[in-house]
């Protein structure tokens, strides 16, 4: 991985009065262009030449110049260019998925802490991460040991395309035999697994942000640490699988995301919530120099409402699309409109005021 150093070089060379915001057009960009463009940043999309009209259909929210790239997987050398110009890159799922290793030798500067992206892919990392701040967890297990209804899940930033419910080693390897025959996944993702017991309850997604730059809330470390909204998933086809089988049909459960619902918690469960963040931070501080910047802990709710932690997304999620200008719980920290897009510029406006763009750049 590239030394952080050499990014802080990198940044030192910048014109800090023409510091521009970019990100692959994907997964959560209207949104962060955005959000940038609120804060007064000069905004560029690494885009494909077939996903630039989609840009094109909303002028508020492209960006103002395009870099056009064939493909998001060999965009590398687009993105290190970036270096040049002044640029800090946002990260989110579709950088994780297309660019996946080389992120860690990118010269461009990344908002937030690179190092995270690699704990968030790595399932052994991450509940390492996840026990490290006490997080109540399903239990997980291996192929050949699997007794009752699993869930697998398969590496990536895939939002669940593939996933499967099984019950024993024999309907786990018959169903992942088809999904490789069938091209959906590899045999190496199939190697690489996650195989976590199946909960029943309520998914909850909170998405928070950690500051290491505003004092005044919650405080986590030298820091502060923000809820900014909740979401659910809308999952194709498990969301509505009771209309199948009321007809009669036998129907395989599907969990690739389609889109998001907006979501208030009562108020009680705001305490939890917030402990659960404030948890992962202080283990992230420890084991990682911190996680500066928005990240979501993926949650069941029981009927006795307590929280299992099942992922973190150690980075801006796609619920936040939900909320482009406010959601029901940042009018209790800001005083104007703010989306998770608008957060992001907003730290690093911050960052540069204080002179403090190392906390939370790498």
């Amino acid at each position: 991985m590239i030394p952080k150093s050499e990014i802080l070089k990198t940044l030192a060379g910048y014109d800090k009065k023409k510091l521009a915001i970019a990100t692959l057009c994907s997964h959560s960009a209207l949104q962060i262009f955005t959000g940038a463009k609120q804060e007064g940043f000069k905004t560029i999309g690494i885009v494909t030449k077939k996903k630039k009209p989609m840009y094109d259909a909303f002028p508020l929210a492209k960006p103002d110049e395009y870099i056009v790239v064939d493909d998001y997987h060999s965009s590398a050398d687009a993105l290190n260019s970036l270096a040049e110009r002044n640029v800090i890159f946002v990260p989110h799922g579709s950088l994780i998925e297309y660019v996946g290793k080389d992120i860690g030798n990118l010269r461009v500067p990344i908002f937030g802490n690179r190092r995270v992206l690699f704990w968030e892919a790595d399932r052994h990392k991450m509940f390492q991460w996840m026990k490290k701040a006490g997080l109540r967890m399903p239990s997980s297990t291996g192929p050949d040991k699997i007794k009752g209804p699993h869930i697998v899940k398969f590496p990536g930033a895939k939002g669940g395309r593939g996933y499967l419910i099984v019950s024993s080693p024999k309907e786990f390897r018959e169903k992942t035999t088809h999904l490789i025959r069938e091209g959906v996944v590899a045999k190496k993702d199939v190697e690489g697994a996650l195989i976590q017991e199946y909960l029943t309850g309520v998914r909850f997604y909170p998405h928070y942000f950690y500051s290491p730059l505003e004092k005044e809330g919650l405080r986590v470390g030298e820091g502060r640490l923000e809820m900014l909204s909740v979401d659910r998933r809308i999952e194709t086809n498990i969301e509505e699988i009771y209309r199948s089988h009321a007809a009669g049909l036998k129907t395989e459960p599907s969990f690739a995301v389609v889109g998001n619902m907006p979501v208030i918690l009562r108020e009680s469960l705001l305490v939890d919530i917030m402990d659960m963040g404030k948890r992962v931070v202080e283990a992230s501080i420890d084991l990682f120099g911190g996680i500066p910047g928005p990240f979501c802990i993926e949650t069941i709710c029981d009927d006795e409402f307590k929280f299992s932690a099942f992922e973190i997304s150690a980075r801006i999620v796609a619920g936040t699309n939900l909320y482009p200008k406010f959601s029901p719980y940042t009018p209790y920290i800001f005083k104007e409109e703010m989306s998770t897009g608008r957060r992001i510029a907003r730290e690093i406006r911050l960052a540069v005021a204080q002179n403090k763009l190392d906390k939370v750049i790498y």
